[in-house]
């Protein structure tokens, strides 16, 4: 039988109302914490017994609805699945609860998640086709073509990786993770006949090729989607089906397999030629600084991976498309 342990924590919790405050501040808050506890708990208690008026968002408290998404000393959650014990082994006995997005808050932990609903529906969230009005039996597909999903259909829409992604913060147009996801969703999907779709999401600003691969939406997504991998296989639809624009993005990825496969190595200095051009000459300070610290040398100087043989065999079965 396991023993209940109690530990005090300290919390600072995030306070705004869009209708009363003209800056946000943090309430502090100092809680008797169970090894039972998860993070819902705790804000239950701050409501419940510290302040009526401390705001946010839950519904399930079985991970399923994503509604009580917020962040942990930075960490995008859900407070109704994660273990206090959990934040304690992370972070220790200081922690600082805010909502997803500080700059969208409204009340306390509750932000608008306009922004995350306008990406969703821009990349058409559902399978598009032509369908018999009147079947007169189920549209089956095989189990093959549904493993493709790769569990893409699982999302929540919580929002945790939309507002945990560093491109969506600073970039208004960047559809985000959690749009990529969908995206992904209904491309694997053999009943869709779109052709827009992936059109939208590879171009340039709002698409998968201004995502920086932090992993940060792998990290946070509560349901173990892996968002990240999603946005891979649309690069590689994007090269399968002959919609990949030539820009610099496109020119990297062609450019990182072909190094490889010639060099069982990465060339950094020509990767940045091949993919920029002429344009390269703004890198050139840059360069220097990584010459003389051996980050980048020059294309002779290269030294070839002995396994290069093992290599080439290994992007040619791992790459199927064709750039």
């Amino acid at each position: 039988m396991s023993t209940i342990t109690i530990q005090k924590v300290n919390f600072k919790v995030f306070r705004f109302n869009n209708i009363d405050d003209y800056l946000p501040y943090y309430e502090s808050y100092t809680l008797d914490v169970t090894s039972e506890d998860v993070v819902l708990d705790i804000l239950n208690k701050i409501k419940w017994e510290h302040d009526g008026s401390f705001s946010y968002r839950r519904s399930c408290r079985h991970g399923i609805c994503g509604a009580c998404a917020i962040k942990v000393n930075g960490r995008s959650t859900l407070a109704c699945k994660e273990s206090m014990s959990t934040m304690i082994e992370y972070f220790g006995t200081d922690l600082t609860i805010e909502p997803l997005s500080t700059k969208r808050a409204i009340k306390d932990l509750i932000i608008d998640k306009s922004d995350f609903w306008e990406k969703h529906e821009s990349v058409k969230p559902y399978v598009n086709a032509k369908i018999d009005e009147t079947p007169s039996c189920e549209n089956l597909i095989s189990p093959e073509d549904a493993d493709a999903l790769n569990e893409a259909d699982l999302c929540i829409q919580c929002g945790s990786c939309h507002y945990a992604c560093p491109v969506t913060e600073i970039n208004d147009d960047f559809f985000g993770p959690a749009a990529f996801v969908s995206a992904y969703r209904f491309e694997a999907d053999v009943r869709d006949e779109d052709s827009d779709r992936l059109i939208a999401v590879n171009d340039e600003k709002q698409g998968v090729w201004d995502c920086v691969k932090c992993f940060e939406c792998a990290e946070v997504c509560p349901k173990d989607i892996n968002p990240i991998e999603k946005i891979t296989s649309l690069h590689q639809m994007a090269f399968q089906r002959g919609v990949a624009k030539n820009n610099v993005a496109t020119r990297h990825a062609v450019g990182f397999k072909d190094s490889i496969v010639r060099n069982g190595v990465l060339d950094e200095g020509g990767l940045v030629l091949y993919s920029e051009g002429p344009s390269i000459i703004k890198h050139i300070p840059v360069a220097l600084k990584m010459f003389k610290h051996g980050k980048i040398v020059p294309p002779w100087a290269i030294v070839k991976s002995d396994n290069i043989g093992e290599i080439k065999i290994l992007a040619q079965s791992s790459s199927t498309a064709k750039f």
